[in-house]
């Protein structure tokens, strides 16, 4: 079953990410695919990060820093997946957008085990 949740958990941060890619003006996605692999690097620049920095300087954390260095993942995650396209703006407004939308569905990270131990 933690196998399923982490692919149902990557489905709906891809829905989201088109969700947003059709909401703010300076971000695109490709399509379905584009935004699964966006969802995955995301995911991996969050545990690279985490790894170096600790729990508090995530894309997943709260406050201004991971507001910012979630703007800073997606920006980066363009470089890497080809049907993405963003400009420095159009990633802030996308991280304000799925920090909005984490309100109202919150998606733990898939490698977060803090939120998992915490249920």
């Amino acid at each position: 079953m933690q196998f399923l949740g982490h692919v149902v958990r990557f489905i709906v941060s891809a829905l989201v990410l088109m969700l947003v890619g059709w909401i703010v003006p300076q971000f695109s996605v490709g399509g379905f695919g584009s935004a699964l692999l966006l969802a995955l690097v995301i995911a991996g620049i969050g545990w690279i990060i985490e790894s170096v920095f600790g729990a508090r300087v995530t894309p997943f954390g709260r406050g201004i820093v991971g507001f910012l260095v979630s703007a800073l993942v997606i920006y980066l995650a363009q470089f890497i997946i080809t049907d993405v396209r963003v400009t420095i703006l159009g990633a802030l407004l996308a991280a304000l957008v799925i920090g909005i939308i984490d309100l109202f569905i919150p998606l733990a990270a898939p490698f977060d085990s803090t939120r998992a131990e915490k249920k």
